[in-house]
C-alpha cells in the first residue's frame, strides 16, 4: 500500500509540473503588470506584480542591493509566495540564476516562472521565496583576469554602466555573501542551510552547482538545467573515450571548443587549462568531498536531448557516478532554449521545494 501511495503522489506531482509548464508558456508571452493593473517600471527601486481574480498568486518585485564583492549596486527580482501576506510565516529560499547574455528578469519574462510557481503552489507544492539576481556575464565565479572597468564604461549597453561595470569581478562572493545576507535580512526567510537552495540554466546551471559546492555550508541543494558543467570536455568525447583524450589539452583547443563565446569565457576562466580546471565542477566536487565541515548539497541535473552542450551535463553525471555521489539526472526532449527551460523549471522547483 505504501508503494502505491508513493506512486500516486509521484503521478500527481508529474501532472502538476506538466500543467505548470503549460502555464509558464502562456505567462511568458505577457508583460509584467502591477497590482493596480499597469505595466511595471524598468527604472530601479521596487516594483511589484500582483494578483488578479482567481487562485491565490504570489507577488513579484524588483529590488536592489549594494554588493561589496563587486563594488556596485545590483538588481534582483524576487517572487514572494501567496502566503507571504501572513506576517508570522517564514519561507525557504531558492536562488534562480540566468544564463549568458541574460539578466535578472529572464526567469520571469522569458521563463514565466511566476506563473509556474503559482500553478505548482495551487497543486500542493510547498511555498518558496525565489530570488533571481543580475549576474551579468560573470559566470558566478571570481574571475581569472582583472576587470577593465574603463573599457566596460566605454562600451555602449542598455544597462547603466554604474550597475554593469564592476570594480571587482567576484561573482561567487556577490551571490553567496552579499545577496544571501541581504535577502535573509530583508525578507521573512528561514535563514539556514537546510532551507536554502540554488538553481540555474546554462551559465546559471554552472553557477548553481559550483556555488553549492564552494559554499556547502550555505546551500542544501542545487539544480542545473542545461548547465555548462564540464567546460574542458571535448564535444566528440563520450563514455567510451579515455580520460586523457576527453578534455581540451591547451588554450587553442579551448578556444576552438567555445568558438564565438570565447571572448565571454576568457575573463572569468582565463586562457589556459589550469585556470579552467580550478573552476571545474568535477574538481570542486572532489574538494568538497574531502572537506568534512559540511555535507555535500543534493544535486539535480537535466538537459535537452538535442542540446549542443549536452555532452557537458552527461560528463558531469558520469563524474558523479564515478565518485558515488547520488543525484537526480534526466534527459528530455528539447534543446538549449527557453521552450525547454519553461517546460522543465517546474521539475526543479518541486524538487527543491521538497528538500527545503
Amino acid at each position: 500500500m505504501r508503494a502505491c501511495v508513493a506512486g500516486q503522489a509521484a503521478y500527481r506531482r508529474a501532472a502538476a509540473i506538466a500543467a505548470a509548464g503549460a502555464v509558464a508558456c502562456a505567462a511568458a508571452a505577457l508583460p509584467l503588470v502591477s497590482a493596480a493593473g499597469g505595466q511595471t517600471s524598468a527604472a530601479g527601486g521596487q516594483t511589484s506584480v500582483g494578483a488578479t481574480a482567481g487562485p491565490a498568486r504570489g507577488t513579484v518585485r524588483t529590488d536592489s542591493l549594494h554588493s561589496a564583492a563587486l563594488g556596485v549596486w545590483k538588481r534582483y527580482v524576487v517572487y514572494l509566495p501567496p502566503s507571504y501576506a501572513e506576517p508570522d510565516r517564514r519561507f525557504p529560499v531558492a536562488y534562480y540564476l540566468h544564463g549568458l547574455y541574460g539578466a535578472e528578469t529572464d526567469w520571469t519574462r522569458a521563463g514565466g516562472l511566476a506563473g509556474t510557481l503559482d500553478s505548482l503552489v495551487a497543486r500542493g507544492m510547498p511555498e518558496l521565496i525565489v530570488v533571481m539576481p543580475d549576474g551579468d556575464d560573470g559566470w558566478y565565479t571570481s574571475w581569472a583576469q582583472p576587470v577593465d572597468e574603463a573599457a566596460c564604461r566605454a562600451r555602449p549597453d542598455d544597462e547603466p554602466a554604474a550597475r554593469r561595470c564592476v570594480a571587482r569581478a567576484r561573482y561567487d562572493e556577490y551571490v553567496a555573501h552579499d545577496l544571501v545576507r541581504h535577502v535573509d535580512a530583508t525578507y521573512r526567510t528561514l535563514p539556514a542551510r537546510a532551507h536554502r537552495g540554488i538553481a540555474g540554466l546554462s551559465m546559471g546551471g554552472y553557477g548553481a552547482v559550483t556555488l553549492a559546492l564552494r559554499y556547502p555550508q550555505l546551500f542544501a541543494a542545487a539544480a542545473s538545467h542545461s548547465g555548462t558543467l564540464s567546460m574542458l570536455h571535448r564535444p566528440t568525447a563520450d563514455s567510451a573515450t579515455p580520460p586523457d583524450r576527453a578534455y581540451a589539452a591547451d588554450s587553442a583547443e579551448l578556444a576552438a571548443i567555445w568558438r564565438g563565446m570565447w571572448p565571454r569565457v576568457v575573463p572569468a576562466f582565463g586562457g589556459d587549462t589550469a585556470a579552467f580546471w580550478a573552476r571545474d565542477p568535477g574538481r570542486l566536487l572532489e574538494a568538497a568531498r574531502r572537506d568534512r565541515r559540511a555535507a555535500l548539497p543534493q544535486l539535480f541535473l537535466d538537459v535537452g536531448r538535442d542540446d549542443p552542450l549536452a555532452h557537458q551535463t552527461h560528463d558531469f553525471h558520469r563524474t558523479l557516478d564515478r565518485l558515488g555521489v547520488a543525484h537526480a539526472y534526466a534527459v528530455r526532449d528539447g534543446t538549449h532554449d527557453w521552450a525547454y527551460w519553461r517546460r522543465r523549471a517546474g521539475a526543479s522547483l518541486w524538487w527543491l521545494a521538497e528538500r527545503l
